[in-house]
């Protein structure tokens, strides 16, 4: 079992609801709350020097879309 199976099993996917990346909309649909609250909350989180921008960065490569691929899987030639 890879690292990027474990992935896929949290169930946690890129949102249907998404303007960028999708990890707003995402988090918004597993804990339930509004997609814009989440959408300001990460946007509040790029003023952290490096680290908001950063840690979203981690999040989108590492992330599954709606179909279940992985963008870093992807670039490493798997599904």
């Amino acid at each position: 079992m890879s690292i990027f199976d474990s992935i896929r099993k949290t169930g946690f996917r890129r949102g249907p609801k998404r303007i960028l990346g999708g990890l707003a909309g995402g988090i918004a649909a597993s804990i339930g709350w509004n997609v814009w609250i989440v959408r300001l909350v990460v946007l509040l989180s790029f003023l952290l020097p490096v680290l908001g921008w950063v840690a979203y960065a981690i999040a989108w490569a590492l992330t599954p879309w709606q179909d279940g691929s992985i963008p870093v899987a992807r670039w490493l030639g798997r599904r």
